[in-house]
């Protein structure tokens, strides 16, 4: 019985109070999928409607099968520099989230840098089949009242 308490008709019928809650043990998983191990890594991106892209990091164009070697087709952009790799911060160290020894001046400059990544990001699939007429949607309205 905790201090202060007195004892009384409700008492059956009562909440436990929090210093009275036993710590349950961890029961086992019998059944569902297994639960993601994060020794693993961080989990794989699979969202429907996604797309999985590279855009350069100076217009935005879409770059199509790109390894990481080479320009921008559109503005000529260096596409092995710090400003399109994954782990450019510019809040980090040496602008870079991977511990690198030198820094590196010109970000937007093409560099021979080791753990270079291309930067890939998850794009909502957003692209709607265009209508062939500016008038399709007025005779679809039009071909609900038809007898």
């Amino acid at each position: 019985m905790a201090k202060y308490r007195q004892p009384g008709y409700q008492d059956s019928g009562r909440e436990p109070r929090r210093d009275e809650v036993r710590k349950k043990a961890p029961q086992e998983r019998t059944s569902g999928p297994p639960r993601w191990d994060h020794a693993l890594g961080p989990k794989p991106v699979n969202l429907p409607g996604t797309r999985a892209v590279s855009r350069c990091a100076q217009c935005g164009t879409v770059l199509q099968g790109v390894s990481g070697e080479g320009k921008c087709p559109k503005c000529g952009f260096e596409l092995h520099s710090c400003k399109q790799c994954t782990f450019f911060d510019p809040g980090s160290r040496f602008e870079c989230m991977k511990p690198v020894t030198l820094r590196i001046a010109k970000k937007d400059m093409r560099n021979e840098c080791a753990i270079f990544e291309i930067r890939v990001t998850h794009e909502k699939e957003t692209s709607t089949p265009a209508s062939l007429r500016p008038n399709d949607a007025r005779a679809a309205f039009e071909n609900l009242f038809k007898k």
